[in-house]
């Protein structure tokens, strides 16, 4: 199975690159700052999807699935901070938000589904 395949990959591939797109008119003190860390965790969770994938047990599948998960969860407080200190706006923060949380849900319905198999082989994509 490849990563690339699942849906929710794909959805947070796009989300990566639009938060990149975003930050890039994020003021230049916040280039190692907030940016920095917004970008990282965007890429961290399809990072941590294709590792897990990689995996040769569903155990540890479903752990790096949890690891995505949690820089989700780290995104959506870091969209609040830059909304919070007008680096981007309601109507952009209400869009973004929309998104994290969506993969976060398609995240946990991956986890959920892993765990619900047999130690292996891991389970087809969603």
């Amino acid at each position: 199975m490849l990563a690339k395949n699942l849906e929710v990959f794909k959805k947070s591939h796009k989300f990566t690159l639009q938060i990149y797109e975003i930050t890039k008119a994020f003021p230049r003190e916040e280039l190692f700052g907030l940016v920095s860390q917004m970008r990282r965790a965007a890429y961290s969770i399809n990072s941590n999807i294709v590792e897990g994938v990689a995996k040769k047990s569903s155990n540890e599948y479903a752990r790096f699935i949890l690891i995505a998960r949690g820089s989700a969860s780290e995104l959506e407080y870091q969209l609040e901070l830059a909304k919070d200190l007008k680096y981007i706006t309601e109507l952009e923060f209400g869009e973004l938000l929309d998104k994290i949380n969506q993969i976060g849900k398609m995240l946990s319905a991956l986890h959920k589904s892993i765990k619900a198999q047999p130690l292996s082989p891991i389970p087809e994509p969603l």
